[in-house]
């Protein structure tokens, strides 16, 4: 793969224009034909002679024509969206954008720790109101946190939190291969894991074994004082528990950039609590996205030069 041919698929990420994106390839990759393909139109006529494809998806009837792809470089974190069974019956290796949101997605887990450990939010009624009233306030310096997943994101959490001086636990599927934190569980531990921690962070892929992992029973288990921030998805937590443990003061508050349903109704009761910041699925979003994207492309073609059989970075499999 001297000079690749790659299409860039038109896709919608948090707002930003692609063209973003084909830029960043342009001047990371040298010597490849990059095409923009804006149209379903165009995606069948560039895909035949194309050897890289990118974008966030890739629909199975174009793969029949695209008999020279070797790639399919998604831009999202997750590939649970692909059927990759697929992509490797047509012989095309798909990687991920694994690691793009690691910077931002854990500044966003550490400032809805200190807001809520410093109550800006309380700040904030208070200005609009023109009220000079000192309330309570705690630090995140010596608590305990536990991170469920501790993937790119998790991990990346964990090393920040690290500067607050904060004890860290951690949960994942194979607790025995341990990780960055003091302690180690497996999700059918997640009462142990939860039951010290001043804040609970989400960070896992929803799968059959995290749906609703967050429920009544785990609620019970957690601190009074404690704080929930979900940026995983909004299936991990059981929203009617969430719901009735806030009511209940079983929980201090949480901070959820993803919920269950979503876009959460106008009418739900998460919005009526004033211990519950919500952000709409935005804790992913940085100006670096397409930078980060091209890069992890770049790295790859690099690699394919220098060997066609080189295992990739990002490089996922149907197993």
């Amino acid at each position: 793969m001297k000079n690749p041919e790659i299409v860039v698929l038109q896709e919608d990420v948090h707002g930003m224009p692609i063209s973003g994106y084909v830029e960043a390839i342009e001047r990371r990759i040298p010597g490849a034909t990059v095409r923009y393909a804006r149209t379903p139109t165009q995606i069948r006529e560039y895909l035949p002679t194309a050897d890289i494809a990118t974008g966030l998806t890739l629909d199975h009837e174009v793969l029949e024509t695209a008999t020279n792809l070797e790639l399919f470089a998604c831009m999202y974190a997750g590939t649970g969206h692909l059927d990759l069974d697929v992509f490797e019956a047509h012989g095309i290796t798909v990687t991920s954008a694994s690691g793009v949101h690691t910077s931002n997605i854990s500044e966003y887990v550490v400032g809805a720790m200190i807001a809520f450990a410093r109550q800006f939010r309380r700040a904030l009624r208070q200005q609009e109101r023109r009220e000079w009233r000192g309330y309570h306030t705690r630090e995140l310096h010596g608590s305990r946190a536990t991170v469920v997943g501790l993937g790119a994101i998790g991990s990346a959490i964990v090393d920040r939190l690290q500067a607050f001086s904060m004890e860290t636990v951690g949960v994942r599927y194979s607790p025995e291969k341990g990780g960055p934190t003091s302690e180690v569980y497996g999700f059918d531990e997640i009462h142990e894991a939860v039951a010290d921690s001043e804040y609970v962070i989400l960070a896992c892929p929803l799968t059959e074994t995290t749906e609703h992992l967050i429920d009544r029973d785990v609620f019970r288990t957690m601190h009074t004082d404690a704080l929930l921030v979900n940026i995983a998805r909004g299936p991990v937590v059981k929203t009617d528990d969430l719901v009735n443990a806030l009511k209940s003061n079983a929980i201090a508050g949480a901070t959820l950039d993803v919920t269950d349903p979503e876009p959460l109704p106008e009418d739900h009761p998460l919005w009526r609590f004033e211990n519950v910041q919500i952000t709409p699925h935005n804790s992913g979003h940085t100006p670096e996205y397409f930078e980060r994207c091209a890069d992890i492309l770049a790295e790859n073609v690099d690699n394919l030069r220098k060997n066609p059989d080189a295992t990739l970075t990002n490089q996922v499999t149907s197993n």
